[in-house]
C-alpha cells in the first residue's frame, strides 16, 4: 500500500477513526494490525521475515538486559545484529555478491558453486533492519529498558506511518509514546492533516511531475544533449527530495494525528552551505543512526585527522553500500566522503572569507549554496543512473551542451515543472529565512488560513500526477 493512493486514504480514515474510538488498551492490537494489513498489501509472505527477527531481538532484549556477565552480552548482541544484518544481506545483496564471486572466479578458470536466486526484495528492509538494530544496542548500552510487551515491541518495528521508509526511530522517543493514552487532540489532527497535505504537494505536484522528465532523459542519455541532461539532473536533486522529504511528511503528519511525535528528517537540506550541514539536514534519522553506532564507535572526531578522514570514508561508503546493492550507490557514497573530506580540510581557510575579500555575507553564503547544490546534483547522477554504464554515459554527454534541451513530450508539462519548483522554493526559502511571516496555513485570518489549504487541495487535485507510482525510497 503506497501514500499516494485512494486505498491509503481509506486504510488512514478508517484506522484514525477507530483508534479514538477504541479503549486505550486495544489501541496497540488495531495499530498493530493495521500495520500488519499494511505491509502486506506489498508481498504477504514477507511478513515472516519481520516476524523472524521481531522474535529475535525481542528476546535478545530482555536477556541482555538481564545478565551481568558482560562476555555474554556482547555474545547476545551479537547475535542479534548478526540476524538483522543476516537477513538484510541474503535479500539485499546475495546476487550482488555472487556475481562478483563468479568474476573474481573466471579470472581463475574456476566455476562459482552458488547458484544465483530470483529473490524479491521486501520493501523497506534496510529501514526496519535499522530500527530494529537501535533497539538492541540502546539496550545492551543501557539507554533503554527491554520491552516486556511483544505486541508492544513488534508495533515498534512495524508501526505503519514509517515502517517502510522512516524515520528510523530510536527506542527512547517512540516506545513510551505506544504506551501513553493518546486523547484526541484537535491541535494535533489539523497540525498533522496540513502536514500531511504539504506532503502530498510535494510527492504528486512536484516530485512525480519531474520524474516524467527525468526518467525520458536518464533512461535514453545517449540520444540527449547536455542541456537535457543538465536540466533531468537538476529535477532528479529536485525529485528524489520532494519524493523522500514528502514521504517523510505524510508518515509524521498521520503519527501526529493520532497523537505520536516522530522525528523530523528533513531541514530544507538544500540551503546548506557545506556538505557536512547537507548531511545534517537530509535524512536526519539515518545520518544520526551512522553517527551515533558507527562514526562515534570509530573515534568520531576524537581521533588524529587521518583517522577523522577514514571515519568519514567508512561511514559514507557503508551508507552507499545500505543504499543499494550496486556500484553506484558505492560511487555516491564515495563521493560524498571525499566531498565532507575535503570540506574539513579547506574549512579553516575558507571561515569568514567574506570579510577577507570585503564581500557582503549574504553573497558569499549564496555561492556557497548553489556550489553545495552543484555538487549534490552531480553525485545524485550516480544514485539515479541504473548502471555504471548508464552514469559514464550521463557523465560523457553532459560535456556536450547543446543550445536546444529536450523539453518532453508536452512543453506544457515542462512548464508545470517549472513553476513547481518556482512555488516550493518561495514556500521553502520563506519556512527558511522567514518563519514568522507569511505563514498562510497557520495565519489568524480565518478566511486567509482555509483560502490557503483548499488551494493547495485544488493545486494537488490539478496539477498533481496520480500514476506517478511508489516513492523512491521504497526499494531501500
Amino acid at each position: 500500500m503506497i501514500f499516494n493512493s485512494v486505498v491509503f486514504v481509506i486504510f488512514y480514515i478508517i484506522v484514525t477513526a477507530l483508534y479514538f474510538i477504541l479503549p486505550h488498551k486495544y489501541r496497540w492490537g488495531l495499530l498493530l494490525a493495521a500495520s500488519c494489513y499494511f505491509y502486506m498489501a506489498f508481498v504477504p509472505i514477507y511478513i515472516l521475515i519481520l516476524g523472524f527477527t521481531i522474535v529475535i531481538d525481542y528476546f535478545a532484549g530482555i536477556y541482555l538486559e538481564k545478565t551481568i556477565d558482560e562476555r555474554k552480552r556482547k555474545q547476545l548482541l551479537f547475535c542479534s545484529l548478526v540476524a538483522n544484518i543476516g537477513v538484510l544481506v541474503f535479500f539485499k545483496y546475495y546476487n550482488f555478491l555472487n556475481t562478483n564471486l563468479s568474476l573474481l572466479l573466471n579470472n581463475f578458470n574456476a566455476k562459482n558453486p552458488l547458484p544465483f536466486l530470483s529473490i524479491l526484495l521486501p520493501i523497506g528492509l534496510s529501514f526496519h533492519t535499522f530500527q530494529a538494530m537501535s533497539y538492541t544496542i540502546e539496550v545492551y548500552r543501557g539507554n533503554q529498558k527491554s520491552e516486556k510487551h511483544f505486541g508492544i515491541y513488534s508495533l515498534y518495528v512495524m508501526f505503519y506511518p514509517q515502517l517502510v521508509a522512516g524515520p528510523i526511530e530510536r527506542p527512547q522517543n517512540i516506545l513510551h509514546q505506544m504506551h501513553e493514552k493518546h486523547k484526541f487532540d484537535y491541535g494535533c489532527m489539523v497540525e498533522g492533516l496540513k502536514q500531511m497535505l504539504w506532503g502530498f504537494f510535494k510527492k504528486l505536484v512536484v516530485a512525480d511531475r519531474l520524474s516524467i522528465y527525468v526518467n525520458t532523459i536518464f533512461d535514453h542519455a545517449e540520444v540527449h544533449n547536455g542541456s537535457s541532461i543538465a536540466i533531468a539532473c537538476f529535477f532528479f536533486s529536485i525529485q528524489i527530495y520532494c519524493d523522500f522529504s514528502g514521504y517523510s511528511d505524510i508518515a509524521i503528519g498521520s503519527a501526529k494525528t493520532m497523537g505520536f511525535d516522530l522525528m523530523t528528517n528533513f531541514g530544507r537540506p538544500y540551503f546548506a552551505k557545506s556538505i557536512n550541514e547537507f548531511w545534517s539536514r537530509w535524512h536526519i534519522s539515518l545520518s544520526t543512526w551512522f553517527r551515533d553506532y558507527l562514526y562515534f564507535p570509530l573515534g568520531g572526531n576524537r581521533v588524529k585527522k587521518l583517522l577523522v578522514y577514514r571515519n568519514f570514508l567508512i561511514v559514507f561508503l557503508i551508507s552507499g553500500i545500505w543504499h543499494g546493492a550496486n556500484y553506484t550507490f558505492i560511487i555516491w557514497g564515495a563521493l560524498h566522503a571525499f566531498f565532507s573530506i575535503i570540506g574539513l580540510i579547506i574549512t579553516p581557510y575558507t571561515k569568514d572569507i567574506h570579510l577577507k575579500l570585503h564581500i557582503n555575507k549574504k553573497i558569499t553564503d549564496v555561492v556557497r549554496q548553489l556550489f553545495i547544490v552543484v555538487l549534490v546534483t552531480f553525485s545524485w547522477i550516480f544514485f539515479r543512473a541504473s548502471s555504471m554504464e548508464n552514469a559514464m554515459t550521463i557523465i560523457h554527454n553532459l560535456k556536450s551542451f547543446g543550445l536546444h534541451p529536450f523539453f518532453g513530450d508536452s512543453v506544457s508539462n515542462f512548464g508545470h515543472c517549472l513553476l513547481a519548483i518556482l512555488l516550493l522554493f518561495l514556500i521553502e526559502y520563506k519556512k527558511e529565512y522567514l518563519p514568522a511571516r507569511f505563514n498562510f496555513f497557520q495565519h489568524p485570518n480565518i478566511f486567509i488560513r482555509w483560502g490557503s489549504i483548499i488551494s493547495m487541495i485544488v493545486c494537488i487535485m490539478i496539477f498533481g500526477v496520480f500514476n506517478g507510482g511508489q516513492f523512491i525510497y521504497f526499494q531501500f
